[in-house]
C-alpha cells in the first residue's frame, strides 16, 4: 500500500488522543440518516460498486481511505481536507492515497439528495464496507453520526501510521494505544488480501531479510519490477497478495505461512514462534475460522476512535475544505 516508511503508514500516537471505541460508539448508529437521508446508505453502495467494477482497484483504495483516516485524530474525515501541511502530503500518504475524486462524486451526490447532512467521514466508513463487500468479504453494520473535523495534521499522520518495517511488537503497540488488540490488529491486517504495494516500500523485504527470506519463487518474479538501486522503480505496484490479488479472502494469511507476505510488517505476523502465529495460522485454514466475524467486529471498533458527533466538527459541503 505505500511510501517509504510506512504500510499503513507509522507510529507514535499522544495517548491524549485515545478514546475507547466503546464509549464512541455509543453516539452512533446504524439506523442515523433512515429519517434524514433514507438513499444515502443506496448512493454510496452505487457509487462503490460501479467504481470497482470498473478497477477492481479502487476497493483497497477506499478501505485504505477509511484506515488512514481514523487512525489520525480518529475518524473524522480529515485526510480528505486539500493543503500543503495536510495529511495527504504525509510521508504514507503522498502520491499514495486514491480514491478522493471517488469520495467527491458521492459527496456531490448526496448534496443534492440531502444537503449538509451526510459527513465525509461517515461517506468513508460506508464506502469502506462497500469496497469489501463488493470484492467478495463479509458485510457488517456501519455505525453512522460521525461529523467531520475542520483541522488536518500532517506531523501527526508522519507519527501515527504503522511502518511496512514495523516489527510485531510496534504494530501491537500501535493499535494498542488507538484501543485495538494484537487480535484486532491482525485481523485488520486482512485487508492486505487487497491491494498493492509501492516497490519502494518492499525493496528492503525483497532484497536484505533471511529472518525469514521472502519465498524464493515469488522474489525472483518481483525483482524485474522493483530492482535493488534506491530510486529505481520506486513507485512500481505489486500485489500484497499475489493468489487472489482483487478477491477478498484469506490468501493473505495462506501466503504468510509460506514467507510470501510482501512487506516486512506483513510477515511479523507469522515468524515461527510469534505472539500471532496462531491467530494468523487459524485464519489461514480457511474464512470459517474466524477472519471474516474478527475483521468485521475490528471494523466496526476501529470506526469508532475518537469520532466527532452531536455538536462537535460540521458536516462539510466539500469534503475538500472546512465549512
Amino acid at each position: 500500500m505505500t511510501s517509504p516508511k510506512h504500510a499503513f503508514g507509522s507510529y507514535g500516537i499522544v495517548a491524549l488522543l485515545f478514546f475507547s471505541s466503546a464509549i464512541v460508539s455509543a453516539d452512533l448508529s446504524a439506523e442515523f440518516y433512515d429519517e434524514t437521508c433514507p438513499d444515502a446508505l443506496d448512493i454510496i453502495e452505487d457509487a462503490v460498486r460501479a467504481a470497482v467494477s470498473k478497477e477492481s482497484r479502487m476497493g483497497a483504495s477506499l478501505l485504505r481511505l477509511h484506515f488512514h483516516d481514523c487512525f489520525v485524530n480518529g475518524c473524522d474525515g480529515s485526510v480528505l481536507l486539500d493543503g500543503a501541511t495536510g495529511e495527504k502530503n504525509a510521508v504514507p500518504n503522498k502520491n499514495s492515497l486514491r480514491g478522493f475524486e471517488l469520495v467527491d462524486d458521492i459527496k456531490a451526490q448526496l448534496e443534492k439528495a440531502c444537503a449538509k447532512v451526510v459527513s465525509c467521514a461517515d461517506i468513508l466508513a460506508v464506502a469502506a464496507r462497500d469496497s469489501v463487500v463488493a470484492l467478495g468479504g463479509p458485510t457488517w453494520d456501519v455505525e453512522l453520526g460521525r461529523r467531520d473535523g475542520t483541522t488536518t495534521s500532517q506531523d501527526t499522520a508522519n507519527s501515527d501510521l504503522p511502518a511496512p518495517t514495523s516489527d510485531l511488537g510496534a504494530l501491537t503497540k500501535a493499535f494498542s494505544i488507538k484501543g485495538l488488540t494484537q487480535k484486532d490488529m491482525v485481523a485488520l491486517s486482512g485487508a492486505h488480501t487487497i491491494g498493492q504495494a509501492r516497490c519502494v516500500n518492499f525493496r528492503g523485504r525483497l532484497y536484505n531479510e533471511t529472518a525469514p527470506s521472502l519465498d524464493a519463487t515469488l522474489a525472483t518474479s518481483l525483482k524485474p519490477r522493483c530492482p535493488s538501486t534506491d530510486g529505481t522503480g520506486d513507485d512500481n505496484t505489486s500485489p500484497l497478495d499475489p493468489s487472489t490479488s482483487y478477491v477478498f479472502d484469506n490468501f493473505y494469511y495462506k501466503n504468510l505461512l509460506r514467507n510470501k507476505g510482501l512487506l516486512h510488517s506483513d510477515q511479523q505476523l507469522f515468524s515461527g514462534g510469534g505472539s500471532a502465529d496462531a491467530q494468523t495460522t487459524a485464519y489461514a485454514s480457511g474464512m470459517g475460522a474466524g477472519f471474516f466475524d474478527d475483521f468485521r467486529d475490528a471494523m466496526v471498533k476501529m470506526g469508532g476512535i475518537g469520532v466527532l458527533t452531536g455538536s462537535s466538527g460540521q458536516v462539510r459541503v466539500n469534503c475538500r475544505k472546512a465549512n
